[in-house]
């Protein structure tokens, strides 16, 4: 199997989120992961708190929609569209086994699903 140099992978990326993923298989051939400075390991694991706080801060759209049943001005096709986006990078998370991908995306799939019945049902 050839071995793809750092800037070779850099290359094909198109988006921050590849960034761990990218990170972990490079640092498997040249150095330890975790990573071995502080910072970067408390990156590391604070990235899991970032991917679940920011479904958490769409929780008062649930609450407008679901207990109020208000969903005036909530479009259908934003937050349509936001669930399928998040299906397909919950889908590259799993194929990739990228945790971090895998639960952000799982709680955002989640999160948006419910907004959208809730606009079919109170729309």
């Amino acid at each position: 199997m050839k071995k793809q140099t750092i800037s070779s992978l850099t290359k094909k990326i198109s988006s921050g989120w590849h960034h761990f993923n990218i990170r972990q298989r490079i640092h498997r051939d040249f150095e330890p992961f975790p990573h071995p400075k502080k910072l970067i390991r408390f990156i590391d694991k604070a990235i899991f708190f970032v991917g679940i706080a920011g479904p958490i801060m769409t929780l008062p759209q649930l609450n407008k929609i679901w207990i109020e049943r208000n969903a005036t001005g909530v479009s259908l096709v934003s937050w349509t569209a936001y669930a399928l986006i998040s299906l397909c990078w919950l889908t590259y998370g799993i194929v990739h086994d990228v945790k971090p991908i895998i639960v952000t995306y799982a709680a955002w799939f989640l999160i948006e699903s419910t907004i959208v019945i809730g606009i079919i049902k109170f729309g």
